[in-house]
């Protein structure tokens, strides 16, 4: 039930995002369900692979370069894609930014509603 939700409430935080930033664009609530979907797989599965590859890089900018990587999965979910579009790597950085924003009160919000046993 709480993977449910929190799918449900990240393609809600992606139509914000789209709403909010003219430089992302989703056309239907089904595109949003779908990107949030490949997101969250991209976070998972490509990610991590890409913070190790450029562990030296993020040292040396003291952890800056995370969102960069960020802003990779976020673009490259919107190149995959048909109904989410993103203009650019700044509208990828902005937007990874805001999605990443809702995310954490998303999971905050999740942790209270689920609490740990």
């Amino acid at each position: 039930m709480k993977l449910l939700l929190k799918w449900l409430l990240s393609a809600a935080s992606l139509m914000f995002v789209a709403y909010l930033y003219p430089g992302v664009q989703v056309t239907s609530l089904s595109a949003a369900l779908v990107a949030a979907l490949v997101i969250g797989l991209f976070n998972a599965v490509l990610r991590p692979i890409l913070v190790v590859l450029t562990l030296p890089v993020t040292v040396v900018t003291l952890g800056l370069f995370l969102f960069v990587i960020n802003a990779f999965m976020f673009w490259g979910a919107a190149e995959v894609l048909k109904g989410f579009q993103v203009t650019g790597f700044g509208a990828a950085l902005i937007g990874s930014l805001i999605y990443s924003a809702l995310g954490m009160v998303i999971d905050s919000a999740l942790r209270s509603l689920f609490p740990q046993q």
